[in-house]
C-alpha cells in the first residue's frame, strides 16, 4: 500500500503480531518504538523501515508523523502512551488509531473531538478486540430497542491475557468497577455479581470496568451501562482480591507489586492456544417499560481478532473511510462490521442468525 502508515509499539506481544500480519497483507508501514534496537530487529526481519521514537519528545514525534497518513498505536499502558501520540497526531494532522480497552483513553479522546475536527483528523481508539466486538454487539441490540435506558454487556472465555492485558486488569481492580449511571461514569468500590446466559444456561459473572462503559455510551446514547465477565479465571481472581483485600489493593505499593509480578508471567498465549480459543459475548438493551433485545456473538481469541480488526480498520482509513473527530468502531462502520471477520457469528436471542464468516 502506498499510503504512509506508522505502527508504534512493535516489540510487544500484540505489536509483533500486528507487524507480521501487516507484512503478510501487503502493508508497507514504518515501524517505531521506544527501544530502537529491538524495533530495528523486527523491521529488518520484515523488510520495513524503522524509527526510534520517544513518546515524551513531542516535537520529534510530530516531525515523524508529518509524512504519515495514519498511526496505529499498539504500545500500552495506553493511559501513558496515548496522550502524547494523540497530541502529535493533532499537531501533524495524522489519523490516530489504537487497540486500547482503557476507559480513560476513550473519554480523553472524546473530549478532544472538537480539536480533531478542527485538525481534520479522526481519533479512533479501540480498534482491537477491545472494543470492536462488544461495541458492534452493543450497537446491534440498541438499534433494536431505540428507547433503551440500560445496556449490559458480557464477555466469556477470556482466560489467557497477555502481560499488557494483565496489567490493565490489575489497574481495573485497583480503581474499582466502573459503570455508566445516568450518563456519568462512576466507580463502585466492590464489583457487582450477576448471572448471564451465553447460550448454555445462566452462569456466574463478575463486573469489570471495561472500555464499553465509555464507547457503548458514545455509540448508542444509552445512559446506563455495565460490563461483566464470566468464565474468566484472571478476572475472577482480581474480583476475589478486590472483595477480600480492597483496602490493601488501593495502596500504591501493592498496586506496583502486582504490576511487577504480571511482568514475570508469559508474554501471552501461544499460537496453538490462540487457535483453540473461542470467546463469547452477550449484550442486552432494556427499555424503562421492560422491553428488551438480546444477542450473542462468538469470535476467535482476542489477540487473533485484534490483529484482524485493527489492520482492516487501518486499511479502510488509509483508503479514505474517515470521519473527522472522535469515533467508535460501530459509529464509523456500523453494527454489522464485526460479522465480516472470519470465525465470527452473531445470533439474536429471538432466533434470527447472521451466518458465520468462514
Amino acid at each position: 500500500m502506498t499510503h504512509r502508515l506508522l505502527i508504534y509499539g512493535v516489540t510487544g506481544y500484540v505489536g509483533k503480531m500486528v507487524a507480521k500480519a501487516a507484512h503478510e497483507r501487503g502493508f508497507v508501514p514504518v515501524l517505531a518504538g521506544r527501544n530502537g534496537g529491538a524495533v530495528l530487529e523486527v523491521a529488518a526481519e520484515l523488510g520495513f523501515d524503522a524509527r526510534s521514537l520517544q513518546l515524551d519528545d513531542i516535537e520529534s514525534l510530530t516531525d515523524a508523523l508529518k509524512d504519515m497518513d495514519a498511526v496505529l498505536l499498539t504500545a500500552g499502558p495506553f493511559a501513558e502512551t496515548s496522550p502524547q501520540m494523540v497530541e502529535a497526531c493533532l499537531r501533524s494532522r495524522t489519523h490516530y488509531l489504537d487497540i486500547t480497552g482503557e476507559i480513560d483513553v476513550f473519554e480523553d479522546c472524546a473530549k478532544l473531538d472538537p480539536d480533531a475536527k478542527q485538525a481534520g483528523i479522526m481519533l479512533l481508539p479501540g480498534c482491537g478486540f477491545d472494543v470492536v466486538a462488544s461495541d458492534c454487539l452493543a450497537a446491534h441490540v440498541a438499534q433494536q430497542m431505540p428507547n433503551a435506558s440500560k445496556l449490559t454487556v458480557g464477555i466469556k472465555g477470556f482466560n489467557r491475557p497477555s502481560r499488557g492485558t494483565r496489567k490493565m486488569l490489575i489497574d481495573t481492580a485497583w480503581e474499582g468497577m466502573a459503570v455508566r449511571q445516568d450518563g456519568d461514569i462512576v466507580s463502585l468500590r466492590r464489583p457487582k455479581r450477576t448471572k448471564l446466559d451465553f447460550g448454555d444456561g445462566p452462569e456466574p459473572a463478575v463486573g469489570l470496568g471495561w472500555g464499553d462503559v465509555s464507547t457503548a455510551f458514545h455509540s448508542t446514547g444509552v445512559p446506563n451501562i455495565e460490563v461483566y465477565f464470566s468464565g474468566s479465571r484472571p478476572v475472577q481472581r482480581m474480583a476475589a482480591r478486590r472483595r477480600r483485600y480492597g483496602w490493601l489493593l488501593r495502596r500504591d505499593f501493592m498496586h506496583n507489586y502486582l504490576l511487577k509480578r504480571a511482568d514475570r508471567g508469559p508474554e501471552g498465549p501461544t499460537e496453538r492456544q490462540r487457535e483453540k480459543a473461542r470467546l463469547s459475548l452477550w449484550a442486552k438493551a432494556e427499555t424503562p417499560q421492560g422491553r428488551s433485545a438480546e444477542a450473542v456473538l462468538e469470535t476467535p481469541d482476542a489477540y487473533t481478532l485484534t490483529v484482524d480488526t485493527s489492520l482492516e480498520i487501518t486499511r479502510r482509513v488509509l483508503n479514505g473511510e474517515v470521519k473527522p473527530g472522535f469515533q467508535t468502531p460501530s459509529k464509523l462502520f456500523g453494527a454489522d462490521f464485526i460479522t465480516e471477520f472470519q470465525g465470527v457469528a452473531r445470533k439474536d436471542i429471538a432466533g434470527k442468525t447472521v451466518e458465520m464468516n468462514v
